[in-house]
């Protein structure tokens, strides 16, 4: 994105910000080409054959986005991070939704061998890091907003420190932590796999 576009970005978040929903109408063609790279590195990490394409999540993000009432824009990067969230939530919510009818559509209760069972398909991990990542949240906030920027979001480091308002290096040392609490929670061996 070149820079007056980057101008043009602050100015409608911050006319959006102040009640200007035509604002996003505008905001979103700026956008769509860094929309589509975030959603595009969540759908990587999805099953072959997802019934989901890299476009129908950037428009289901558009649509979670139209109902964002009195949002308080910080930044760009700020922005960025809601929609590397909202689609994350969106594939979360999908995956959930899938794994149910699956399961007959709640016609039996899974029980927590049989889900285990599950994990080894794409859309089930999701789930089981979703719901890893929500019990990290709740001891530690922060370190689960940088797994989601940094991971769902494809965010920088230095863009992340911006958003949290903290050091690039705490960022850093977060990140690598949040690895490895995910990786002990999710069963694998070292860090690498979140």
């Amino acid at each position: 994105m070149d820079l007056p576009s980057r101008h043009e970005v602050t100015r409608l978040l911050q006319a959006w910000s102040n009640g200007d929903e035509s604002a996003l109408r505008e905001l979103i063609p700026l956008v769509y080409d860094d929309l589509s790279r975030i959603a595009k590195r969540h759908m990587q990490r999805e099953r072959d054959g997802h019934s989901l394409q890299t476009t129908a999540l950037v428009n289901e993000a558009y649509l979670r986005l139209v109902r964002v009432k009195n949002a308080e824009w910080e930044s760009r990067a700020h922005f960025f991070a809601l929609c590397a969230q909202l689609m994350r939530r969106i594939l979360v919510d999908h995956a959930r939704a899938r794994a149910y009818t699956k399961r007959g559509g709640g016609a039996y209760r899974v029980e927590l061998d049989e889900a285990l069972a599950l994990v080894g398909e794409r859309s089930a991990t999701l789930v089981a890091l979703d719901n890893a990542l929500n019990e990290l949240s709740l001891f530690d906030p922060r370190k689960s907003k940088v797994v989601e920027m940094r991971f769902f979001g494809g965010m920088e480091i230095q863009q992340v420190a911006e958003v949290l308002r903290v050091s690039p290096d705490t960022v850093k040392r977060d990140w690598r932590l949040a690895k490895l609490w995910l990786a002990r929670e999710l069963g694998h061996e070292g860090g690498n796999g979140a």
